[in-house]
């Protein structure tokens, strides 16, 4: 099998690679297609292909794991002896035009043939994930890119805390390639027909609610369907739990903060726990609205919500 190539992004601005990639699934998808990404849902990456809302900024990490991949990518070729050769495109699935893949390069492994290449930088926090394999999204990201590719297998190389260097090799596994091209296509299908994954309980999905719903109409109602009396009792049941977790945590809070007493910081191995004391100015806008009226209506905003409720 031979990918396409989509676009060059020879000389491509940021903004235009961000672009293109909106336009498919990508490695980094993969694992949020899939439900297993720490950080983000499923409905909360259709609501960006779908342009509800614009992708998060890439963070801190990100940009010093992008300025550090030539370093972590001349380090494996070092170490193993195998060439890494850059590809500045954006390749395409032959089949599933959705799916996408901007490799960090390609090794010419003599015996695998032509294989991914994936750079990585990692906080030394997380350095037990690499001791005997990888982290569940960067496997899915590679297996995504073998999809892509067509090739047997993958390297990916990483940085941890700045100090430590590992590599690793992972063979392409068709049976998993198959379910995620499945499940991939099947997500895209809802991108393509504007309709949206199966909601969770993420703020992503009650982000989605509130924008298609905005307003309630008024003296409306209606008969709901009797699914709805299992759900209300499920959530008169995490009601219930939610409750007394708050109380159990204000209680160990209260028992910390008797330690300190007039103190600002306690230290037990290698926690810190802190009671400090802040100073933050707030508008008076009860005093504000009965001493200056015009100035208050002239500056005050009205805002709306709904407000949910079971009685």
């Amino acid at each position: 099998m031979v990918c396409n190539v989509l676009v060059s992004t020879e000389s491509m601005s940021h903004p235009d690679w961000l672009r293109w990639r909106n336009e498919g699934i990508g490695g980094s998808n993969a694992s949020v297609v899939c439900g297993m990404n720490k950080y983000k849902s499923p409905v909360e990456l259709w609501m960006e292909k779908t342009g509800m809302i614009e992708p998060k900024e890439a963070g801190e990490a990100a940009y010093w794991g992008t300025m550090l991949e030539p370093l972590v990518r001349d380090e494996f070729s070092k170490v193993t002896g195998l060439v890494v050769e850059t590809r500045k495109a954006i390749l395409q699935h032959p089949k599933h035009p959705f799916m996408l893949a901007n490799l960090d390069g390609i090794v010419h492994d003599p015996i695998h043939g032509e294989c991914v290449f994936e750079a990585k930088t990692s906080s030394a926090f997380r350095k037990d994930e690499w001791e005997f394999g990888i982290p569940d999204e960067y496997f899915l990201q590679v297996l995504h890119y073998m999809a892509v590719t067509g090739f047997n297998g993958a390297y990916i190389a990483v940085l941890i805390g700045g100090n430590q260097f590992k590599w690793k090799f992972i063979a392409r596994d068709q049976e998993l390639i198959d379910m995620i091209i499945k499940l991939e296509k099947s997500f895209w299908d809802h991108v393509r027909d504007n309709t949206p994954p199966p909601l969770d309980g993420t703020e992503a999905s009650a982000d989605l609610l509130s924008r298609l719903y905005p307003d309630s109409i008024p003296q409306s109602q209606i008969t709901l369907p009797n699914e709805a009396l299992r759900l209300i009792q499920h959530y008169e049941e995490y009601h219930e739990k939610e409750k007394l977790l708050v109380e159990e945590k204000e209680l160990v809070t209260n028992q910390l903060k008797d330690m300190l007493k007039g103190n600002e910081t306690g230290i037990i191995g290698n926690r810190v726990v802190t009671w400090k004391s802040i100073q933050s100015e707030r508008l008076n806008t009860k005093k504000l609205k009965e001493e200056m009226p015009d100035i208050h209506e002239k500056y005050v905003s009205v805002s709306s919500y709904r407000r949910f409720t079971i009685k």
